[in-house]
């Protein structure tokens, strides 16, 4: 499991990049990249990282779940994520 602190930053900064989304698209369209530059840098969405939602782990996220390979593979075999089955040819 990640550290509660890189999932509490993380967190931090989803709900910083919610919040100046609206004024940010503005300033884009006008053109008012000084202005941009005031924005604080952790309100820019580049700056967010995928993280797993049932562990919190960042390397080997899988986007259509939102999971990482190991949650991921331990709950498809345990039959708990819906239209996933483990293949065999």
């Amino acid at each position: 499991m990640a550290k509660k602190s890189s999932i509490a930053r993380d967190r931090k900064r989803e709900k910083m990049v919610a919040k100046y989304a609206k004024k940010r698209a503005e300033l884009k369209a006008k053109g008012d990249y000084a202005a941009l530059q005031e924005l604080p840098l952790n309100s820019s969405p580049s700056r967010l990282k995928n993280r797993c939602f049932v562990s919190g782990r960042s390397r080997g996220y899988m986007r259509d779940f939102g999971m990482n390979r190991i949650e991921f593979r331990k709950l498809a075999n345990e039959g708990k994520i819906p239209g996933v089955k483990k293949a065999s040819w």
